[in-house]
């Protein structure tokens, strides 16, 4: 086959789990656009798959298995390559590989950055040559709505609690140096992302191994110097490690959303204490005051796991009373993995299934009710939106700086005949509640 060939040729890449992950696939997505191979939304049209799989949880695992039959099922039809990259395909690399013989190449995590040569080797062109033209700063293909977008400011794990995976997967904290991320942040902007997302497996030790300490807040100011970014959020913060320089910098900075993203994973302190956590319910108590006490006000969103081996009633009741008493914004919970070659995995006493769906059912009821509770707050205040979805009807959803794409609720307004535009930022009064979103007027 002819580099020609190969370039008439349309692939789709589909990307799971979380945004780290995203931002992984649009790197590759760059790359092989870069290369001249068009991408396409729709698998039925594309000769080359790529899944960029998820496998931190059976849940996630399963879902990334159901995809590559599915695309296993293509190669019947248009599809002739198909390549599986991502956690999975690290985490059981060789299982894939035997598992599924119609999948045509597996792809570590280290060889993502190869994938051009992966797909011109899998059509017998010459992979010593380099052919992909002129690179850009940015390199990469936004699989977001044009006006945000994830900055990735480090890679892997340390912390290491006794239910997951991802040390394993990804290795251990390697933050990017500054300078790239300032350059990335900047390319960012300058193609209209007005809101930035920096994740990480835990953004609040970024810098740590680069440069002694760590340097997040530094990272945010430099952040802020960059001209049109209207918002910055911080996704994943490890609560042992929000300074009081940290808060002091998101309740002062005009461009840092006031959100934290702090998974707690737990209130009681002997499930703490057995999944390796930092952290104590006094502590998180003390954290939380310090941010309610801020001179302004941050939602906290938080992730829970419950039927943690070993996880009693009374454990139960103590996540319970705390969720009760500190009535955070937002709350996701999942049920325990049982994950090999965990520390939690061999722990006695391990939880029935039935239980934890009881359990799960029961909290998440009981969240709901809070977070109703909460909203209210916002009623009678107006808020800065941006608009993200019109509907036909002309309802407008729109998400403040105390929501995260995807996640948390949303604000429904009408436009009332003004003209909007999706991606622009909007003056919203809070009138009421739909539910768990908020409604309002567009002023």
């Amino acid at each position: 086959m002819t580099k020609e060939e190969l370039l008439s040729k349309k692939f789709y890449l589909l990307n799971l789990g979380c945004d780290k992950n995203r931002v992984d696939g649009e790197k590759m997505a760059y790359l092989l656009e870069n290369y001249g191979i068009k991408s396409t939304d729709n698998s039925a049209e594309a000769e080359i798959i790529i899944i960029n799989t998820c496998a931190f949880i059976r849940s996630a695992k399963e879902e990334s298995v159901d995809y590559i039959c599915d695309a296993m099922s293509a190669k019947k039809n248009k599809c002739e390559k198909l390549i599986v990259t991502g956690c999975l395909a690290q985490r059981y690399y060789d299982e894939v590989k035997k598992g599924f013989p119609e999948v045509d190449a597996v792809v570590r995590l280290k060889n993502n950055e190869q994938i051009v040569n992966i797909v011109k080797g899998l059509y017998g062109l010459d992979t010593t040559k380099n052919d992909c033209g002129k690179m850009n700063v940015l390199a990469r293909s936004l699989s977001t709505p044009s006006y945000y977008a994830y900055l990735k400011i480090a890679d892997g794990c340390n912390n290491c609690c006794s239910y997951c995976t991802i040390p394993q997967i990804r290795g251990r904290f390697t933050s990017t140096p500054a300078d790239k991320l300032i350059k990335e942040a900047k390319a960012l902007v300058k193609s209209g992302v007005r809101e930035l997302i920096l994740v990480a497996q835990d953004v609040t030790n970024y810098g740590a191994d680069l440069y002694g300490k760590p340097m997040l807040v530094e990272l945010i100011k430099d952040l802020s110097k960059i001209k049109n970014l209207k918002w910055i959020r911080l996704h994943y913060c490890y609560p042992n490690l929000i300074t009081d320089g940290l808060l002091k910098e998101i309740a002062t900075n005009k461009k840092v959303c006031k959100y934290l993203d702090i998974p707690m994973q737990h209130a009681s302190d002997t499930i703490l204490k057995n999944m390796n956590r930092k952290d104590t319910l006094s502590a998180y108590n003390e954290l939380l005051a310090k941010i309610h006490n801020l001179p302004v006000f941050v939602a906290v969103r938080s992730t829970f796991i419950v039927g943690f081996p070993g996880e009693t009633k009374e454990d139960f009741e103590i996540l319970k009373d705390f969720l009760e008493r500190q009535k955070m914004q937002y709350v996701g919970f999942f049920k325990y993995s049982r994950e090999e070659y965990t520390a939690a995995y061999n722990m006695p006493h391990q939880v029935k299934e039935s239980t934890k769906d009881e359990r799960l059912d029961q909290i998440q009821q009981l969240q709901e009710k809070i977070m109703i509770e909460s909203q209210n707050r916002f009623i009678g205040h107006t808020t800065e939106c941006v608009l993200e979805k019109v509907y036909e009807d002309g309802t407008l959803a729109l998400r403040n700086q105390y929501n995260s794409p995807g996640v948390d609720s949303l604000v429904f307004a009408n436009a009332n005949g003004k003209k909007v535009k999706i991606g622009e930022f909007y003056k919203v009064k809070i009138t009421g509640l739909e539910g768990i979103d908020l409604k309002g007027e567009l002023l």
